[in-house]
């Protein structure tokens, strides 16, 4: 009991900091608009992943951690929301290394020549192909995504059958049971395509029936298979996205080499260099935090009968949504402009700082 204790304390105090530091990067994005570029909005989106896992996700888990008799679809779903966070933000770095590829080997400005053949500055091709509409939709597409992924124990995948030891599940009792059928003008002519068949009524059980027979004690493995976290959760929706942003960072990189080391790098080539080592930087902390919670998984389903250490599965769960805090922290450090920004708006709206008078600049930012 007291290490669930100190465990939920310091979920409760991770979670404050998750909360008040990514309400700080949205308020920034929103209050400064020469920070309102493709890649900051992206920023901002998994921002509010990370606040959901800070509002929601660490609740959820602190409650499992206590293990508390619930009911089954009450804890399933507890569960299942910080996958959807998690796949979130996956497909968001992975959006994010997308566009940060696009912004280097795309020319952010053409010359286009006029009527009498000066030049003329034009737009580049990544503004042509990567607009603010098409970014929101493909935002859109890895939140749906992460729903099905994430909410798919929900549709069936789950351990129903194991939850409750000596109980008949649900499911169970109404395929042990068989419904009485009426079947209708099966003498008539062509009976066979006219017959109907209905089922006979049956009072449904009440409510209090179903959720006693779906008690059971709550926690992240007691409703999920482990193949379910291997091979599907970590292998094929983690794994995969990881290698694919190596890929596109790799390729990023030996673009940079090949193309813009032999000259000297203009600014803004630097400036996009810079933030894809940033990126690069999130990846890196992203699997830090994460894979020593699934390598756990995958020893116990490779070693069922090996000892587990409750303090260690405690802790790899804090590591991992630690990494909620940590990408704004990096952010901020890495990028100037926006560690600015943040630092403005703490000054003004933090109560002990409200002195110092600071005002949003207008000018729009570069895509």
């Amino acid at each position: 009991m007291d290490l669930s204790l100190g465990f939920v304390v310091l979920e409760g105090l991770l979670a404050l900091a998750v909360v008040g530091t990514n309400l700080l990067v949205c308020a920034a994005l929103c209050l400064h608009r020469e920070l309102r570029s493709v890649t900051n909005c992206l920023v901002a989106c998994l921002a509010l992943a990370d606040l959901g896992v800070g509002a929601l996700a660490i609740p959820f888990s602190m409650v499992l951690s206590l293990e508390l008799t619930l009911c089954f679809y009450t804890c399933l779903f507890l569960a299942c929301f910080p996958l959807v966070t998690t796949q979130f933000s996956v497909l968001l770095l992975l959006l994010i290394a997308l566009n940060a590829h696009l912004k280097i080997r795309l020319p952010s400005r053409q010359e286009r020549r006029g009527p009498l053949g000066q030049g003329l500055p034009g737009v580049g091709a990544y503004a042509v192909h990567v607009r603010k509409g098409r970014v929101l939709g493909a935002v859109g597409l890895c939140w749906l995504l992460s729903l099905l992924i994430g909410l798919s124990p929900m549709m069936g995948w789950n351990r129903l059958g194991r939850y409750v030891e000596g109980n008949r599940t649900l499911a169970a009792s109404f395929a042990a049971e068989r419904v009485p059928v009426v079947l209708i003008a099966r003498e008539q002519p062509y009976g066979g395509f006219l017959s109907k068949v209905y089922p006979g009524v049956r009072a449904a059980p009440p409510y209090s029936q179903l959720h006693d027979d779906h008690l059971g004690r709550c926690s992240f493995t007691s409703v999920f298979t482990p193949e379910y976290l291997v091979y599907f959760v970590f292998f094929a929706c983690t794994l995969l996205p990881l290698g694919a942003l190596l890929g596109i960072y790799a390729d990023l990189f030996r673009l940079v080499r090949e193309h813009f080391l032999a000259q000297p790098l203009r600014a803004a080539r630097r400036g996009e260099l810079h933030m894809a080592r940033t990126l690069l930087l999130l990846l890196g902390i992203f699997c830090l935090c994460w894979i020593p919670l699934h390598v756990i998984y995958c020893v116990r389903l490779l070693c069922p009968g090996c000892r587990s250490y409750a303090a260690l599965d405690r802790l790899a769960v804090l590591l991992s949504h630690l990494n909620s805090l940590a990408n704004p922290l990096v952010y901020a450090m890495r990028k100037k402009d926006f560690g600015r920004a943040l630092r403005s708006v703490l000054l003004r709206y933090v109560p002990c700082c409200s002195g110092a008078k600071v005002q949003p600049q207008g000018r729009s930012g570069r895509r």
